[in-house]
């Protein structure tokens, strides 16, 4: 039996995991106070800090660490890579510190899980599949100028798993399916996973795809040009309409997407032309990546993340896709036992960890 230890932090927040093979022993999420994490200039700067609140939480617990087999730290704003595992090395330890791609508090999984195995003998620190997971056909980079590529960012630790236990469940290998997978959170991404590939997807933080309840998606870009130039809005609050306060936050004032739903099913029909162009949108996006990536040979349609327990979006959704391909939804998001899972594959020898460079 194998012993992990799971940590996954988030802007104001640690949770944190042990597992026993697939079983979750022991789960927190501790809460940062805001004034703590503003005294720290830079977001990387905070891993001493969160490394010891999470050492005393465990002792606290009366958890004991010193036979664990793995640290599975969650994945950051890196280069991009393939799917896997990966070692928490130095190169990659200076790039957490030092983002090629920008800062977010993902970036402290892999330094934490780090900085706690060295000092434990034989005790690897991994990350698996971070958001900037990139497998994109070469045909998917284009966006029509050179001087913006399009880039691979997306919910992909939780589409990876997803992708993987639906293969599972219907008794098929995923590197032998087309599947059009969909993350509904805060952000939204749809990826195209062709025969175990995300060979496109939306770039679910800057600005591309369906809007969110914080995001603005892909927008007119001549009108946000003007904006841009108007001298109206700094660079920062044009930052925000992008993501924070775009979708839901700027037609509705809300990024609860569960308040949205309550006041559509009271019969809200204003917010129910927002909620149902959202759902609009997302079917687009499915629509798009069926005919582009697959010529329409699709197997099936995943829906997750948070939004997926809603059912009268879900339902709108599959109004809109339902003869592509059978949807089948997997409601919710669990990254700390995606984390373990991916794990669990090395340690059982089914993948081997990977070096980055």
């Amino acid at each position: 039996m194998h012993k992990l230890l799971i940590i996954n932090p988030g802007s104001t927040s640690t949770k944190i995991a042990i597992f026993q093979d697939k079983e979750c022993v022991f789960k927190k999420n501790i809460k940062h106070p805001v004034e703590e994490i503003a005294k720290f200039e830079k977001i990387s700067d905070q891993f001493p800090f969160r490394k010891e609140v999470i050492l005393n939480e465990l002792k606290e617990a009366g958890q004991d660490i010193s036979d664990i087999s793995v640290i599975m730290g969650r994945g950051g704003l890196l280069n991009p890579l393939t799917s896997g595992v990966y070692d928490v090395n130095e190169a990659m330890i200076r790039d957490l510190m030092n983002s090629p791609v920008g800062e977010h508090a993902c970036n402290l999984g892999g330094l934490i899980a780090a900085d706690i195995a060295k000092d434990m003998p034989g005790v690897k620190a991994y990350i698996a599949d971070p958001v900037v997971v990139d497998e994109m056909d070469p045909l998917a980079r284009y966006s029509g100028h050179p001087a913006f590529p399009r880039k691979s960012i997306f919910h992909a630790l939780n589409q990876k798993i997803i992708a993987r236990q639906h293969a599972e469940k219907i008794g098929r290998k995923y590197e032998d399916l087309n599947l059009i997978v969909v993350h509904l959170g805060g952000g939204i991404s749809v990826g195209a996973h062709r025969k175990g590939d995300v060979v496109d997807v939306n770039n679910a933080l800057n600005g591309e795809g369906p809007f969110t309840p914080e995001r603005s998606g892909t927008i007119p870009a001549g009108l946000l040009m003007d904006a841009c130039f108007s001298g109206k809005y700094t660079k920062k609050q044009i930052d925000k309409m992008l993501k924070g306060e775009g979708g839901f936050v700027a037609y509705l004032g809300t990024n609860d997407a569960l308040t949205v739903e309550k006041e559509v099913r009271a019969g809200n029909k204003e917010w129910e032309v927002v909620y149902r162009a959202m759902a609009y949108q997302v079917a687009k996006e499915i629509g798009g990546l069926a005919a582009s990536a697959f010529s329409m040979n699709v197997d099936g349609i995943l829906v997750t993340g948070g939004m997926a327990y809603d059912k009268l979006f879900c339902s709108i959704l599959e109004e809109h896709v339902g003869k592509i391909a059978p949807m089948t939804v997997y409601p919710g998001e669990d990254e700390m036992a995606a984390l373990a899972l991916n794990g669990l594959r090395v340690l059982n020898g089914e993948t081997e960890a990977k070096t980055y460079k």
